[in-house]
């Protein structure tokens, strides 16, 4: 990722209609982070604040907490671009400069590798409300079509087929 946010990329909502209580998207989950997603060409960005109740230490974002956002981005980036159902198998994460409660960041990610059928590297990176690059990741990521997911009961029938139909009606 670049050291600071390219803002001339045209992001257009990413519309989800699956409610998992996922933690990092949901909606409905009351604790979450309620995360949003922008689709641009070549990448899915989110942008949010950080609730002070997630901090480590006095109003800086706790690392567990910025992890988990760009897991959840390169998730939906991953998602949305290569049009899988996905699990996340590793993550790294590099922290470079703190990031604040109540402030706006944005969360990017994107395809760094497509390494096989069924699996991709992702990178991620947040940054701050100057465009700051404050912290970047890189995960692999197992890539499942419908039907396998099905075989290896990843979720349930119902929001699978949420799934099915968002990876059938998003363009590319």
């Amino acid at each position: 990722m670049d050291s600071t946010f390219d803002t001339s990329e045209d992001f257009k909502p990413l519309i989800k209609t699956m409610d998992t209580f996922c933690f990092g998207c949901s909606p409905t989950n009351p604790s979450g982070l309620k995360m949003k997603f922008l689709a641009g060409k070549d990448s899915v960005i989110s942008k949010l604040s950080i609730p002070l109740h997630l901090c480590g230490w006095k109003n800086i974002v706790h690392g567990g907490i910025l992890a988990t956002v760009l897991d959840e981005t390169m998730s939906w980036s991953s998602i949305y671009l290569l049009k899988k159902v996905i699990l996340t198998t590793s993550i790294t994460v590099e922290y470079i400069k703190p990031v604040f409660a109540e402030t706006a960041i944005v969360s990017q990610g994107k395809v760094l590798e497509r390494t096989s059928e069924r699996e991709a590297v992702m990178k991620g990176a947040i940054y701050n409300g100057d465009g700051e690059l404050c912290v970047k990741s890189q995960g692999t990521f197992r890539l499942f079509t419908p039907e396998a997911a099905r075989k290896f009961r990843l979720m349930s029938e119902d929001i699978l087929s949420d799934f099915e139909s968002f990876i059938q009606s998003s363009p590319i």
